[in-house]
């Protein structure tokens, strides 16, 4: 089955395409399955492109239509990127360096991971399942090779649909939009099920669905969730309502505070008594005059100045530092790091703290993040394989970057100490992961110490032999030791 995960037409697609009423060649019972993907899709899809347009920072402007001019409302640009910092905070604490395999891989584990460039692609689908809620893990044969090669590629949702079985609590179909045409127009999709999936595409008004049965058991879509419950098995977004409605409100503070900025240097002037035709000039070039006159009236009267207090950027900056602080508890971010600088500077106490509310929401995901990549491991080998046993996979297990940042030097304190009493830990993959080393590191080592193995055996197969009057002296010896005992 051909990847056409990258859309070639328009960045958006017409939602009203998915109105597919038949597909030439598929039963009763799987159209029905495929429209109710459909569907779903459908429904999701305009919040899904909502939440990429904040994180993207290009959601619109929401004004209340009080008191910024319509020019500058019609200008005004987002600033404010906290979407994006909720997504990738917790994300970059989420990095995939590949599977712990046995001695000599028996699965080709780390062959598929390599192939499909996994280590690189896992990042990119938590990313998406952290701005939609979920993404998708595709496992397939490859059709373009010859020999069964699996193909793992990650999908976003709002090119993807699913449906869950929460009696047997697994995927119970999926659908991915493979492409669209210039008009924006769906033209192709895949409909993953049970045993079989169906390539369909637009031919002319007509839609024709091409069948490819597999051997997995279930359907070889594997979701990527966050913060999955029970009521919403595909997780919730990290850009949630609340995150957005503060987004908001931070952009409107800060579109404000640019259509007053005019006025925090200039002094605000009254002039009582002064014929307004006296204001020759444009306003901008008398109050950058460093000299300015006004004649006396026809009653030979002086008009009178008053000078009012000019307008301050401090209630703007101390609305957006609410926001902020909402947004900070919201998303488990320190404020500082959300680009405010707070009145009351965040203790180093409490910035620890925010980084360890997003550790443990790290450690639980990556959890999570494992047990699906185990999955669509399986049926990447048993697709290989070509059977309908499940593989095991024994020994196998994903591997995470730590989720705190550790010094070398309390890495290193570690492994002394609990290397020193015991042993087996010493010379162990475990201790070399806690030491900061990679995979491709790791099997340099153990590379390093078979070397030096087989040289230590060479050397012990090559070493000349003690004489025979050695041999004899040493026997000698020892009589006359023993017989002096």
């Amino acid at each position: 089955m051909p990847d056409m995960s990258m859309h070639a037409g328009k960045p958006f697609i017409a939602v009203e395409s998915a109105d597919v009423t038949s597909i030439d060649g598929m039963p009763g019972g799987d159209l029905a399955v495929t429209r109710r993907l459909l569907r779903v899709w459908r429904d999701k899809y305009p919040r899904n492109v909502l939440r990429s347009a904040y994180y993207d920072a290009r959601n619109r402007f929401r004004d209340y239509g009080i008191s910024i001019p319509p020019n500058i409302r019609s200008r005004a640009g987002n600033v404010v990127g906290w979407a994006q910092k909720s997504v990738r905070a917790l994300s970059d604490k989420s990095v995939f360096r590949g599977f712990a395999t046995p001695d000599g891989d028996p699965d080709g584990v780390s062959d598929i991971c390599a192939a499909n460039r996994l280590a690189t692609d896992v990042g990119e689908a938590i990313v998406s399942c952290y701005k939609h809620s979920c993404s998708f893990l595709t496992v397939d044969l490859d059709p373009e090779e010859p020999e069964p090669t699996p193909l793992v590629v990650p999908r976003s949702a709002d090119w993807s649909a699913g449906l869950w079985d929460p009696a047997r609590r697994r995927m119970e179909g999926a659908l991915t939009i493979t492409d669209d045409d210039e008009n924006g127009r769906i033209t192709a999709f895949t409909v993953w099920l049970p045993g079989r999936n169906w390539e369909c595409h637009r031919v002319g008004g007509e839609w024709v669905g091409e069948l490819h049965e597999t051997v997995l058991r279930g359907v070889g879509v594997v979701p990527f969730v966050y913060d999955a419950q029970m009521d919403r098995p595909f997780g919730r977004s990290r850009i949630n309502r609340s995150l957005m409605a503060l987004i908001d409100m931070a952009f409107r503070t800060m579109v404000r505070m640019e259509a007053t900025a005019e006025f925090y240097s200039a002094p605000r002037l009254w002039f009582l008594g002064l014929d307004p035709n006296a204001f020759t000039a444009g306003t901008w070039k008398s109050l950058v005059s460093s000299v300015n006159a006004v004649s006396r009236d026809e009653d030979g009267l002086v008009p009178e100045m008053r000078q009012v207090t000019q307008a301050s950027m401090q209630p703007h900056g101390d609305m957006l530092e609410t926001i902020a602080m909402l947004a900070s508890a919201e998303t488990d971010i320190p404020a500082e790091r959300l680009g405010i600088r707070l009145s009351n500077p965040t203790s180093a106490e409490a910035l620890a703290a925010s980084e360890n509310e997003l550790t443990r929401v790290a450690d639980r995901q990556n959890v999570v993040f494992g047990d699906a990549l185990m999955q669509a491991m399986r049926m990447a080998v048993q697709l290989r394989n070509g059977t309908t046993d499940v593989p095991v996979l024994e020994g196998v297990s994903p591997v995470w970057a730590p989720t705190r940042v550790v010094s070398d030097a309390a890495r290193a304190d570690f492994y002394t100490k609990v290397a020193s009493v015991n042993q087996a830990y010493a010379g162990s993959d475990v201790a070399l992961r806690r030491l900061g080393l990679d995979e491709a590191e790791i099997a340099g080592v153990r590379s390093r110490e078979q070397e030096q193995r087989a040289q230590a055996r060479i050397d012990a197969i090559t070493r000349p032999t003690p004489t025979g009057e050695q041999t004899g002296r040493d026997t000698v010896n020892g009589g006359a030791d023993g017989g002096q005992q």
